[in-house]
C-alpha cells in the first residue's frame, strides 16, 4: 500500500521561494510544502511574518526553513539560495516571487525608487535563477511571478513596475531555450488584482479595477498558489515557456 508521503506530488522535492514571509509567496509556500516538499522561504524586513510562515509548515506535517535575503542585493540572493541548497542536499523548485512596485508618472518617479524595481523584479530574478541552476538537476522546475498587467496595464502611474515584469516574460522565453536540453521548464504566472499588503481588495485601487474582474471578485494567494503548485509538478512536465493569467478574466 502506498503510504500518503510517497503519494504527495512533491513529496521528496526541495523548492526555495523568494519573498515569501506573507502574500502571495507565503500561499505558494503552504501549498508546495502541502504538496511534499521541503521548503525555503526569503524575506527582507519581516522575520516574525516569516517565522509564521515555517511554523505554519511545520505545524502541518512539513519543512521549512526562513532565510533573510534582500531580494534586491545579488550576494545576499546567492548567500540565500547556497543556503537553501545546502539544508536541502539540492534545488528542484524555484519560486520567484520576490516583488516591489512603485506608482507615479513616469516623469516623476524618481530614479532611486526606479532603480529600487528593477534591482527586486528584474536583477534579483536573474541571480536567484543563476544559482538556483549550480543546484538544479534534470527536470527541474522554475516558476516566474509576474503580473497581468503585462497584457493589460489597467490603470495608469504603472509604467515602472509594468517594466520590469515585461521583463520576466522575455527572460522566461530565453530560458526555455537555454534550459530545455536539461528537461528544466520555466514558467510565469501572471497575477491579476489580486488581496495583498500592496493591493487589498479594499484598497483605493479596488473601486477602479475590480468592476474589470469578470468573476466579480479580487484573487487570493491561494488561487495563485494552485497554478504554481501545477507548473512544479510532474503534471506540468511538457510546459515551458508558457504565460498563465490568473486574474479573473481582469484581461480577457
Amino acid at each position: 500500500m502506498q503510504c500518503a508521503a510517497t503519494a504527495l506530488a512533491l513529496a521528496g522535492k526541495a523548492a526555495i521561494v523568494t519573498g515569501a514571509s506573507r502574500g502571495i509567496g507565503a500561499a505558494i509556500a503552504r501549498r508546495l510544502a502541502a504538496d511534499g516538499a521541503a521548503v525555503a522561504i526569503t524575506y527582507h524586513a519581516s522575520p516574525e511574518k516569516a517565522a509564521g510562515v515555517v511554523r505554519a509548515i511545520e505545524a502541518a506535517g512539513g519543512r521549512a526553513i526562513a532565510i533573510q535575503a534582500d531580494a534586491g542585493q545579488p550576494q545576499a540572493v546567492r548567500a540565500a539560495v547556497a543556503e537553501a541548497a545546502a539544508a536541502f542536499g539540492k534545488i528542484d523548485i524555484l519560486v520567484n516571487n520576490a516583488g516591489v512596485g512603485v506608482l507615479g508618472a513616469v516623469d516623476e518617479i524618481a530614479f532611486e525608487d526606479y532603480q529600487r524595481v528593477i534591482d527586486v523584479n528584474v536583477t534579483g530574478v536573474f541571480v536567484a535563477t543563476q544559482e538556483a541552476l549550480r543546484h538544479m538537476g534534470q527536470g527541474g522546475r522554475i516558476v516566474h511571478i509576474g503580473s497581468s498587467m503585462v497584457q493589460y496595464a489597467g490603470i495608469a502611474t504603472a509604467s515602472a513596475y509594468t517594466l520590469s515584469k515585461g521583463a520576466i516574460s522575455g527572460f522566461t522565453r530565453g530560458l526555455v531555450r537555454d534550459l530545455g536540453p536539461r528537461g528544466i521548464t520555466v514558467n510565469t504566472v501572471h497575477p491579476g488584482p489580486t488581496d495583498s499588503d500592496m493591493n487589498p481588495a479594499d484598497g483605493p485601487l479596488a473601486e477602479f479595477v475590480k468592476p474589470g474582474i469578470a468573476l466579480g471578485r479580487y484573487g487570493s494567494g491561494d488561487d495563485v498558489a494552485a497554478a504554481v503548485a501545477y507548473l512544479a509538478s510532474a503534471q506540468a512536465a511538457f510546459v515551458t515557456g508558457a504565460e498563465l493569467l490568473v486574474d479573473g478574466g481582469f484581461t480577457a
